[in-house]
């Protein structure tokens, strides 16, 4: 079973429901794997070893007799650890809340049990989703190189996927959490639209910015796990009706004629030299592959990036006001501080915020009625080395193409594009209209048949 651990996802499941190989074979092949790595990695908080097995036991089962659930169907997943799991601590990256035992499933958990995947267990985050890992965690360690940055709160479910102790995960992403991670480790992870997936069972940062999804390590994988969890749920009431189509169906109808806006200053000016080089040559691989490039001016991302933290900060206030302030010395420095603004902010202030924020949606609606998706960045600077994040904190600069798309719940997908050369991954964004997964997912498909570095794997 060489090599087991880095096979798609959807091969797997295949093989899987083929009976090539039993579910609970590859389970167990992985179990092995997380014992054997994770004491150095740190990506799982919780590792559910003896429910996987008898999760992986019944797909069995369930598969001997004909009774399919489905691409997932016995195969190995892990989530972020703010999503609920009947039974299993849930802690939100936060001691504070280290005895929470949640009584039901997330609405997204319960969706992938209902596609019969397996869940190995739940993965490490920062504290309370934000941007530092509390003291008593230990932040997870990428793969390709200790001394990079894993990425932000999702960094478990990037270090995890990444590195074969899981075929995909659930991340969430209220600033770029489930972009920077992907991107820095090599990963394929989808933000869907605000509302495709629900939130309900899932910790809040964020209210009105937290998105739930998928991070695999290709586009088909992503969107199979996409395909298990969006679509309505009644107990979220933000969740939309509208219809979920069948990604996998019509992912391989290519990009010829698809019109890709490019703002080139926006883009390519304000990136350092290896993403630059990475980035032009991505779109050298779409114009070959029949995609349009049309020329577009994107709007003030940097004012976006700005006002994400008042924004962040209020609502993150709600989502804790009954334990802060009571509760102040439980917190780390980092999320307090956030909270602190949160109240702070007056309401004149506030409403200008929402004002900018209204007016970036519509600039950006404005933008999808030429082009059908939008080329972006995900990171401005490749070798993120944990010296270089210690100058550059994670300020205003890191979310410069990431926070506008939570504050407008437009759709996006990160894909690898290229490597530095002490061989740190880089990735670039494709974000599409409201509700058009379909087109992005067909978009970084398309990429991926004429590329390699989604294939690569970290040497270990």
């Amino acid at each position: 079973m060489s090599e087991l651990h880095y096979q798609d996802l959807l091969t797997i499941g295949r093989r899987i429901q083929s009976r090539e190989i039993s579910s609970e074979e590859v389970t167990r092949e992985l179990l092995n794997r997380i014992e054997h790595l994770d004491s150095t990695l740190h990506s799982y908080f919780i590792v559910m070893e003896k429910s996987a097995i008898t999760e992986a036991r019944m797909a069995d089962e369930e598969i001997a007799r004909g009774e399919f659930r489905g691409s997932l169907h016995g195969v190995p997943v892990a989530v972020k650890d703010l999503l609920w799991a009947k039974g299993v601590v849930t802690t939100h990256g936060m001691p504070l809340v280290n005895q929470f035992i949640p009584l039901e499933n997330a609405t997204v958990v319960e969706r992938l049990r209902t596609a019969g995947a397996i869940l190995l267990g739940k993965l490490i985050q920062t504290e309370g989703a934000l941007f530092e890992h509390h003291s008593q965690f230990t932040p997870p360690i990428n793969p390709w190189l200790e001394q990079l940055w894993s990425g932000a709160s999702s960094s478990g479910p990037g270090v995890a996927t990444a590195a074969g102790l899981c075929y995909g995960s659930i991340g969430t992403d209220t600033g770029g959490s489930i972009r920077f991670p992907s991107a820095i480790n090599g990963i394929t992870g989808i933000k869907p639209t605000w509302g495709r997936v629900s939130r309900y069972g899932a910790f809040e940062l964020a209210a009105s910015m937290d998105h739930i999804g998928p991070m695999a390590r290709n586009v088909a994988d992503a969107a199979a796990m996409l395909q298990a969890i969006a679509g309505r749920d009644p107990k979220d009431p933000t969740s939309s009706t509208l219809h979920v189509p069948d990604y996998l169906a019509l992912m391989t109808r290519g990009v010829r004629n698809m019109r890709i806006g490019v703002d080139v200053t926006w883009a390519l000016d304000r990136v350092d030299e290896p993403t630059r080089l990475a980035l032009t040559k991505t779109l050298d691989h779409f114009i070959k592959l029949g995609a349009k490039l049309v020329d577009i001016t994107m709007p003030d991302t940097l004012q976006a990036a700005q006002d994400w933290d008042p924004i962040c900060s209020i609502e993150a206030a709600v989502a804790h006001e009954k334990t802060f302030p009571l509760m102040r010395k439980q917190y780390g420095s980092g999320i307090a501080e956030l909270l602190d603004l949160g109240h702070s902010v007056n309401a004149l202030d506030y409403q200008k915020l929402r004002s900018r924020r209204a007016n970036l949606t519509g600039c950006i609606n404005g933008i999808f009625e030429s082009v059908d998706v939008i080329f972006s960045p995900v990171i401005a600077i490749a070798d993120l080395t944990h010296k270089v994040m210690d100058i550059l904190g994670q300020g205003n600069d890191m979310s410069y193409y990431t926070s506008a798309f939570n504050f407008t719940g437009h759709p996006t997908i990160t894909l690898p594009c290229g490597r530095t050369k002490i061989g740190t991954p880089i990735a670039f964004q494709i974000v599409a209209p409201h509700f058009d997964e379909v087109t992005m997912i067909q978009a970084g498909w398309a990429y991926q048949q004429v590329t390699h570095w989604h294939s690569l794997h970290p040497p270990i």
